[in-house]
């Protein structure tokens, strides 16, 4: 994968951090499609402001390749 794709969420990680609000946020991003917007250590960075109401830089996570499928 590269910066610039499109990817679905198909998994939620089994170890996120607690609290904040991590994994209702992986959860209510499971299912929809994003652009990747950086690569590092292996985790994918996806932009997912929108889920939470704002602009999608605002928020993102830090994903494993194995969690998303590429997306046309």
């Amino acid at each position: 994968m590269k910066i610039g794709d499109r990817v679905e969420i198909v998994a939620v990680p089994a170890s996120l951090p607690s609290g904040m609000g991590t994994q209702a946020l992986f959860e209510a991003c499971a299912g929809r499609v994003f652009p990747v917007a950086g690569i590092d250590n292996g985790l994918l960075e996806l932009h997912v402001g929108e889920i939470v109401g704002d602009k999608n830089y605002m928020h993102s996570i830090w994903i494993e390749p194995d969690c998303v499928r590429l997306r046309p």
